[in-house]
């Protein structure tokens, strides 16, 4: 990320702690006292950012380790720069060849591992990995098989409808930026992917009606100390955890209208925002799994807006092209 690689020391004074006990640490509290907005709530305002080469699950080369080393981390890094640089500047197709998407200029998808040195985003189960359900894997492949027959067999970003809950905060090749705006009432997350926005409640006490689902959920949000817990109900059935390829195995996996979700937000220094999302869907998942990672601040970042259905071309023109194979 891009502020904080100073950052690490502290990081590495805490690696045998489970990640999400990271932001609760006394460490944290020891060193830094969270400001306050006018209205006397933990100040959670600002530009924040997650653009990361860290993947969401445990590589299979990294096993049993939650945390890479510093010599891993460089290499990592240095390695990722050189492979870019090779392939921006060597880029051969042959004719009929697949001409790929954009090289590294219009993409904006990180350089460096997050700051906790974390070797996946999943730190719960154990292995780094959620638990996906064979049946919800067997939906996922059937849906991306069959894109040419069907809308609905496209994820709900490439749709442009929404990356839903918690979906709208995980790291994408591009668009890595969140706006957190606080009033007395709500806590509101402008996302610069799709051009989302969340208004989150700090005054409501229960959920709608259990009849009512949502692509978003419906959240109830309350303090824990100094962190924002949002707990998210309600959902419709037509979403998807992750819809972009840094998503791995977990892009395409379906959501049910089980589907909870309880986030944490916790600002433990100046520039960085500790964000965890406890997922729970029995209908899709075997067991809980738990997404953390931090957000750092970067009020240099400009967000501008992202007009996802104008000229959305994609979802068309690849249905027309199955129309075609089906006439061939």
């Amino acid at each position: 990320m891009r502020t904080i690689r100073s950052s690490k020391l502290k990081s590495r004074l805490l690696l045998s702690l489970p990640l999400a006990l990271l932001a609760a640490t006394p460490l944290f509290a020891q060193t830094y006292v969270v400001g306050r907005t006018v209205d006397g709530q933990p100040d959670l305002q600002g530009l924040w950012t997650n653009d990361t080469i860290t993947p969401i699950e445990r590589p299979a080369s990294m096993e049993g380790r939650a945390f890479l080393s510093e010599d891993e981390i460089a290499s990592m890094e240095a390695g990722l720069a050189e492979r870019r640089e090779f392939s921006d500047n060597n880029i051969v197709v042959e004719v009929g060849g697949n001409i790929g998407g954009y090289n590294q200029i219009w993409l904006d998808s990180g350089d460096t591992v997050l700051s906790t040195g974390q070797t996946s985003m999943i730190v719960e189960p154990a292995n780094g990995r959620a638990p996906i359900r064979e049946e919800a894997a067997a939906r996922r492949d059937y849906g991306f098989a069959n894109v040419e027959n069907h809308y609905v067999n496209h994820t709900v970003w490439d749709r442009c409808i929404t990356r839903g809950v918690p979906g709208s905060m995980l790291p994408a090749g591009y668009n890595n930026a969140y706006r957190f705006i606080q009033t007395e009432d709500s806590f509101t997350i402008i996302h610069e992917m799709i051009h989302d926005v969340r208004v989150i409640p700090l005054k409501k006490d229960t959920h709608i009606d259990s009849k009512v689902k949502l692509w978003m959920g419906d959240s109830v949000a309350h303090w824990e100390n100094d962190t924002l817990v949002v707990e998210t109900t309600n959902y419709n059935d037509r979403g998807m955890i992750a819809s972009s390829s840094a998503g791995g195995r977990l892009k395409g996996i379906p959501v049910s209208e089980d589907l909870h979700v309880v986030e944490r937000f916790t600002r433990v220094s100046e520039g960085t925002i500790m964000w965890e999302a406890r997922v729970t869907d029995p209908e899709n998942y075997t067991e809980p799994f738990t997404i953390a990672m931090p957000l750092t601040q970067d009020d240099e970042y400009v967000m501008y807006e992202y007009a996802c259905h104008e000229g959305n071309y994609a979802i068309p023109n690849i249905l027309r092209a199955g129309r075609a194979n089906d006439a061939d």
